[in-house]
């Protein structure tokens, strides 16, 4: 068989199989590097969570007492399995992991968890880890374009492409061959799932996405290598996840440049603690009362001009619960930017049912834009029009979100970040993570990635 004549499933599995870390160039090694650094602070962030919690007791209770793979919040060991399902649901809960625009995804909490985990069972050095998390970036984000808009308005992308990612990065640790990893990407398919049902009732959902697909798409490698078929079309075929997840499926999108165009290059860092639809706005808003020193309390009414699937996310969350609730709030959060001048963990912890801030997320509308909305997703435009009390009116546009690749973070910036995220959840000291984030950038030096914060 030609390589034309191979389906786009073949294609991207023969990727994933035979990528080596020279064939990564090493500004996309760089980033990469910064990707972890980033999700070690969010993974970090989970620890105290009531729905990481009570996933972590279940690990406790049905994993293996002591394993080779390491649960960071925790720092106990258990198995491959049960390490990537709690640190993928504790890389997603604070909000601030990362995002891919073009295909609405976040590679990090389903990419990390499970590679780690392998890599820590497995021994692998930390080129071999980085080569399988760049792979894993790779699939997912070209499985989510893949899947298309009409999937994210119904399923979270994260959950149902990144059972495919974390197979991907397991898969190319394990050294599956081609065919083998194919079978991998047909169990993690058939496994994928992730509906957005969850966010009108407050309900702990979210966060049990990334940890199946992480956990899923890792015991996909591992049943392949075992031989456990898959099926060869799971993503294109006629009873595969296109067609029943999506009504704009494109296959094409699947090889897009595969080796050529370094999707994981293109996924931006998160700066709020809220869900990236908000974050346009948020930058727009914070601009304008920046610019021209304006108080919260002389605003009327801020009407945001956004696309159509941050008021299908967003829309349904009208008067917020819970915390995490509120991070899908567009008023919450532009209310706390107006209040306190940002919006991170801190803040919506102890603001977001604040009666001021209450009162200004209940000025907020959101309204579809068309210029905005033809440029989503490859572009997350923002724009407001702040009123005044006064009469007067300032209207806002941001090009380009703080995080993302043409406004991306320092690796500074991204050091407070994670230094930051371990001090809020109290998941380790400040004198552990400057011991921690230099080894966590020289990741491609070890000769065994070995145990983060674990003895």
């Amino acid at each position: 068989m030609t390589s034309t004549d191979r389906s786009e499933s073949e294609v991207m599995s023969r990727f994933a199989a035979t990528l080596q870390y020279e064939d990564i160039p090493d500004t996309v090694v760089k980033r990469a590097e910064d990707l972890f650094v980033d999700w070690v602070g969010s993974a970090l962030a989970g620890k105290g969570a009531r729905p990481v919690e009570i996933i972590a007791d279940f690990a406790r209770q049905m994993g293996a007492a002591n394993g080779p793979s390491e649960i960071l919040i925790n720092r106990s060991r258990s198995t491959p399995f049960f390490a990537a399902l709690v640190n993928g649901a504790s890389s997603h809960f604070a909000e601030q992991d990362d995002v891919h625009n073009g295909s609405v995804f976040h590679p990090a909490a389903v990419v990390f968890p499970a590679a780690l985990a392998t890599a820590q069972a497995t021994g692998a050095s930390g080129k071999a880890f980085l080569t399988a998390c760049t792979a894993g970036y790779e699939v997912g984000i070209r499985v989510g374009e893949f899947l298309g808009q009409s999937h994210y308005k119904t399923f979270h992308t994260t959950g149902t492409a990144g059972t495919l990612a974390a197979a991907a990065a397991v898969g190319h640790l394990l050294r599956l061959t081609p065919e083998t990893m194919l079978n991998a990407f047909g169990s993690a398919g058939t496994q994928a799932a992730g509906l957005w049902e969850f966010l009108r009732d407050a309900a702990d959902s979210k966060p049990l996405h990334t940890a199946k697909a992480a956990a899923n798409g890792l015991i996909s490698a591992y049943l392949a290598k075992a031989g456990l078929t898959g099926a060869r079309h799971i993503l294109e075929g006629p009873q595969g996840m296109g067609a029943g997840m999506s009504d704009d499926a494109d296959p094409a999108r699947l090889v897009d440049r595969l080796g050529e165009r370094w999707a994981l290059a293109e996924t931006s860092f998160k700066f709020h603690a809220s869900c990236r639809h908000t974050h346009p706005a948020a930058d727009a808003l914070l601009k304008t009362l920046q610019d021209n020193r304006l108080k919260a309390s002389d605003v009327a009414a801020v009407e945001t001009r956004v696309h159509q699937g941050a008021l299908d996310v967003l829309g349904p969350v009208v008067a917020p619960v819970t915390v995490h609730q509120a991070k899908f709030s567009m008023g919450t959060t532009l209310g706390l930017i107006a209040i306190y001048g940002k919006a991170g963990m801190v803040e919506f912890e102890k603001g977001f049912a604040l009666p001021e801030v209450v009162d200004f997320r209940n000025r907020v509308s959101m309204v579809l834009d068309p210029e905005v909305d033809n440029a989503y997703p490859a572009r997350w435009i923002g724009k407001v029009k702040v009123m005044m009390k006064d009469g007067h009116s300032f209207e806002t546009r941001v090009d380009e979100p703080k995080g993302d690749p043409n406004n991306t973070l320092s690796r500074d910036e991204i050091k407070a970040k994670v230094q930051g995220l371990a001090h809020f959840s109290s998941a380790a000291s400040a004198a552990e993570m400057e011991l921690l984030i230099p080894r966590l950038w020289n990741i491609a030096q070890a000769n065994d990635v070995g145990f983060l914060l674990g003895p």
